[in-house]
């Protein structure tokens, strides 16, 4: 009830400053404000107190435009932030704390570690401070040189004892997929506190060594260190993605003999796990035993769910959701919007995606990928391809989806010039390293246009090894030009990466029927029916 009444009483110290009345506030009024329209990322009543803040002359001072850079990060707004960042003085650290902090915890990770690369040509050191922001952004683009870095200048540092900058570290090698480094960082450590071993339990349970971080829980447990609500969720967070049911209910049940009661995050972590590895029916039930539980879900539980509920036969569920998010008070938080999105995008449902979308104040990322996507996977290709234009327009970060979409569009569309041209704006201007799915998306593109030469080249010239959706686009697109020589350079490949799947065979067959080449469509059905009957006797046997 407290906590309802101060941000009561704030709220009224806006209204008395956007009706111009006369009213003193202290500092701390303002700070809290400024704290509270960021969380909330009420980003024009935040704008309207800094206008205000400019007015009394508040606005020049370091403490309110830290504050004020990270509550225009939070909405997504880094061009304002970086203003009110140039206007702080260059001898001033703490601008760079709050910068690097900001981006770090909005996720732009590649914004923190652009200002982390300017902070040190400044000649200006990393401290204890800036050093856990920086170590998260590595681990979240899995850059393992710099973080590698980090982990000598904390060394030279002496800041082996700050629980945090451990924490983060461990967390970074971690995300990179290095938990035996990870693991290393930990044995050294003497005094192991909560901090610290809630980070190793996540790093083992993200790559799916469940049990270990059941036993490192247990062995805490041993050395006297309790496990928080934190340790408990970590644990069944993890055994939800690996699917074992009987192990969410043990850690459940391990959980409240410790006398740590499950709370809204340790169901959200339930739904989530059952979600992300396609138990949907598992995820509903979930989701009906919290409410029974009198649980409330939040945004994030709703955001969770909703992607169980993208294909039209579990539509209904997701607009009985839809509708109970709208009676909670969640439907507005950007993440479920964007889940909402999403989720009828995937069904077919554009008209009602596109009304959500351009009733949202603010959108991320996500939501535009999802809206693109929906409009290229359902033939609507040009109305992908202008919003992909007004996604450059907006101050959104495009990342390696939002072109895999875009990409889509234009190869359904059969726009070859402005695929490729997208294709190296991609690798020049945004600096994103083209993906499998990518040249996938090229390969279909140049194929359906009939340049299967120029397609084959890409393919040769790719720095990864192609998979079978990248032979695959080049496959079917012999099989619709008749190119029977590359079709068995695709299939031959296919066959390699797929050696059970009579799909690329059965299409190479038909090729060769269509060419009139009866001899080559009669020896590979033979050869399918032997590999079948193969198969059969390996399985009985």
């Amino acid at each position: 009830m407290q906590s309802l009444i101060n941000r009561a009483n704030v709220y009224m110290v806006y209204r008395n400053i956007s009706t111009h009345r006369t009213f003193q506030s202290s500092s701390d009024t303002y700070a809290k404000a400024i704290d509270m329209y960021a969380r909330d990322r009420a980003l024009y009543r935040g704008r309207a107190l800094h206008a205000h803040l400019v007015i009394i002359g508040l606005a020049r001072l370091t403490y309110f435009a830290a504050k004020l850079m990270s509550f225009y990060t939070e909405c997504g707004q880094l061009s304002n932030a970086r203003k009110l960042f140039d206007k702080i003085p260059n001898t001033n650290i703490r601008r760079w704390i709050v910068l690097t902090g900001a981006c770090a915890r909005r996720g732009f990770y590649e914004e923190a570690l652009s200002a982390f690369s300017e902070m040190q040509k400044e000649g200006l050191r990393p401290n204890q401070f800036v050093l856990p922001s920086i170590l998260k952004a590595c681990g979240h683009l899995s850059d393992r040189r710099t973080g590698e870095n980090m982990h000598t200048v904390i060394l030279k540092n002496s800041f082996e004892s700050d629980a945090y900058i451990i924490s983060a570290l461990i967390y970074m090698y971690s995300k990179c997929g290095h938990v035996e480094k990870a693991c290393r960082v930990f044995d050294w450590i003497v005094d192991k506190d909560l901090v610290v071993t809630n980070a190793m339990v996540s790093g083992y349970a993200q790559h799916g060594f469940v049990h270990e971080a059941l036993d490192l829980v247990q062995k805490m447990q041993q050395a006297g260190v309790k496990p928080n609500v934190v340790s408990w969720n970590t644990l069944i967070a993890g055994f939800s993605q690996v699917g074992d049911k009987s192990m969410v209910s043990e850690v459940f049940r391990l959980m409240t003999a410790n006398g740590v009661e499950p709370d809204v995050v340790s169901w959200t972590s339930v739904i989530s796990g059952f979600v992300q590895n396609f138990h949907n029916h598992e995820g509903f039930d979930a989701f009906k035993e919290m409410l029974d539980q009198g649980f409330c879900p939040s945004s994030v539980t709703i955001s969770s769910l909703l992607p169980a509920c993208t294909n039209v036969a579990n539509l209904r569920r997701g607009k009985e959701i839809h509708g109970y998010a709208m009676v909670i008070g969640v439907e507005k938080d950007v993440y479920v919007r964007s889940a909402l999105v999403d989720m009828y995008a995937k069904c077919g449902y554009i008209s009602e995606a596109k009304i959500l979308f351009y009733m949202m104040p603010e959108r991320n990322t996500v939501t535009w990928n999802s809206l693109i996507f929906g409009y290229a996977n359902h033939g609507y290709c040009k109305e992908a391809i202008e919003l992909f234009n007004q996604m450059e327009e907006s101050d959104t970060k495009l990342d390696h989806l939002t072109f895999t979409a875009v990409l889509n569009a234009c190869s359904h569309a059969g726009m070859v010039e402005l695929g490729e041209s997208l294709f190296q704006k991609m690798q020049e201007k945004y600096r994103i390293e083209p993906r499998l799915e990518h040249y996938a998306c090229m390969v279909d593109l140049l194929g359906r246009a009939g340049k299967l030469s120029e397609a084959y080249d890409l393919i040769k010239a790719m720095p990864v090894e192609p998979d079978k959706f990248v032979w695959g686009a080049l496959l079917g697109a012999c099989r619709n030009h008749g190119n029977i020589e590359l079709a068995e350079v695709a299939a031959e490949h296919l066959f390699e990466l797929e050696p059970e799947s009579p799909g690329s065979s059965l299409l190479l067959s038909n090729l060769y029927a269509d060419a009139g080449r009866w001899g080559n469509a009669a020896k590979m059905k033979k050869m399918m029916k032997q590999r079948k009957f193969g198969k059969f006797q390996g399985a009985v046997g």
